[in-house]
């Protein structure tokens, strides 16, 4: 498709999953710009220990880009949830790839999520993983100041940190040094994760 008739933004992820199948590069582009925000999501929970972020977010968009490659309408399944879906598949393979590889960085992710759980798990399993989580979560609550709790909430909502600097009123430098201070808060304590 050489020439583009018609407003692309208006498609439903579907039909723009459609014409990516044609060869249609402005709907692969609406749909990479529609789920970008949805990929700094997946990958904000996890962070690289001496890394850069964005590793983990360009393995999300590899994960996003073979979902947009991938779907297939036929299968009764929405184009959102496929896609986050192979995104947090593609993340976690990258972090378990490394951790058995030389790179030494991705070693050191650590999730602030609870692993989900497959779709066979028991109500009791999943009732505990819950509670594991929020025992977790109120740990680590324990051990940030106001702001970095603050910030922690923002930043796993995958906003920017001119955007939580914005929301928080705090120059983008405290942003940043409150985000360190929680990853080293966690790294260097892992202990926030296990019965102490």
């Amino acid at each position: 498709m050489s020439e583009i008739t018609f407003q692309i933004d208006e498609y439903s992820d579907e039909a723009l999953c459609a014409l990516v199948a044609k060869g249609c590069r402005d709907a692969e582009e609406e749909l990479v710009k529609r789920y970008f925000r949805q990929v700094r999501i997946c990958a904000r929970p996890y962070f690289l220990a001496g890394g850069d972020s964005e590793d983990l977010i360009q393995e999300a968009m590899f994960g996003l880009l073979k979902a947009i490659r991938e779907f297939e309408p036929s299968h009764d399944a929405r184009f959102g949830t496929f896609a986050e879906v192979c995104i947090r598949n593609r993340i976690r393979s990258a972090v378990t790839s490394a951790a058995r590889s030389k790179h030494a960085p991705l070693n050191d992710s650590i999730p602030f999520e609870t692993p989900m759980l497959g779709s066979d798990a028991s109500p009791e399993e999943l009732y505990i993983s819950r509670e594991e989580e929020t025992e977790r979560l109120a740990r680590l609550g324990r051990q940030l100041s106001a702001l970095e709790r603050e910030v922690l909430t923002r930043f796993l909502l995958g906003l920017s940190y001119q955007e939580i600097s914005e929301q928080v009123g705090r120059p983008i430098k405290s942003v940043d040094n409150a985000v360190q201070r929680i990853r080293r808060k966690v790294a260097g304590n892992f202990g926030v994760f296990s019965e102490s």
